[in-house]
């Protein structure tokens, strides 16, 4: 059973149990965590992969036999990922340029949601630049989106001063003349998690419907071992980083499901209860198993 994990803890949880469900576990080493998302997606390369959420949402509404189980793998706030050089803030971002590094890109989903429902921003009255497709095949940049000249880089183009805004997460520069452009932008995502009662969750787990088929004993087994590893390590806080089961996750899926059609990340509504449904059919097992 090959499975894709960026965490050494979650990963070495997931050897253990699928291996003492009776499956031969392989990780696949692959770096960044979000590369193996489109090889997982569209030709089933792993069983498991920790992905986005806006990419097991847009898998969904193509069509992809793509499944969500239920675990936060990477967790964060995303207020500070909307960042410029100069005087601007998040509230002069219409008609301003802005890059990020893909239009699905699930940092980019919930930073251009913040601007629409927080600073009323029409998404179409700013410049946007993307400068990779999605991990989904089929799925496309909406026609007023641009894709930047092959080989070019969202952190170089930001620092040479060619963007005025960059949305960038784990990508972002150390250049010391970079800030955030919402202001205290910490404080108001911790107000804002506290206001939705939930995180703006990023990666997920998910399992082909093959997989669920072949090895839900084993899937099932992985679940609760990478559950038991989030609760030991659970960080201090009114609202948890690493949200897990179904009903923990139902708050951030359901907002960044909204977030995603409102953008044309996705080509159709997907109801939450969809993506449970589908989960549980295949894995045999009621919703209360997985935190229903």
């Amino acid at each position: 059973m090959k499975f894709v994990l960026g965490r050494d803890d979650l990963a070495a949880a997931a050897v253990s149990a699928i291996g003492e469900a009776g499956a031969a576990p392989e990780r696949l080493d692959i770096k960044p965590v979000h590369k193996a998302s489109r090889g997982f997606v569209n030709k089933a390369e792993a069983d498991l992969c920790e992905v986005a959420i806006a990419t097991v949402l847009q898998a969904v509404a193509h069509g992809k036999p793509v499944l969500l189980l239920p675990v936060t793998t990477l967790g964060r706030h995303q207020h500070q990922t909307l960042v410029t050089l100069g005087a601007l803030s998040a509230a002069d971002v219409a008609g301003h340029s802005v890059g990020v590094r893909s239009w699905s890109q699930t940092t980019g989903v919930w930073m251009r949601g913040f601007l629409s429902e927080s600073y009323g921003l029409d998404l179409r009255e700013a410049d946007w630049t993307t400068y990779e497709g999605s991990h989904v095949d089929g799925a496309v940049d909406p026609s007023w989106v641009k894709r930047a000249p092959q080989g070019a880089k969202l952190p170089d183009d930001f620092l040479a001063g060619r963007l005025d805004f960059g949305i960038m997460g784990n990508g972002l520069p150390d250049d010391e003349r970079i800030r955030t452009a919402v202001a205290n932008a910490h404080q108001v995502a911790e107000q804002w998690s506290k206001d939705q009662g939930f995180v703006p969750v990023n990666h997920v787990v998910a399992v082909t419907e093959a997989a669920a088929a072949e090895h839900s004993t084993a899937i099932l087994a992985a679940y609760d071992a990478m559950r038991a590893v989030l609760d030991a390590k659970a960080e201090p806080g009114p609202v948890p980083l690493h949200p897990v089961g179904f009903g923990a996750l139902r708050g951030a899926f359901t907002k960044a499901a909204g977030y995603a059609l409102e953008q044309d990340v996705i080509p159709r509504a997907v109801d939450y209860e969809e993506l449970v449904e589908r989960s549980c059919t295949a894995l045999g097992v009621p919703p209360s198993r997985l935190g229903g």
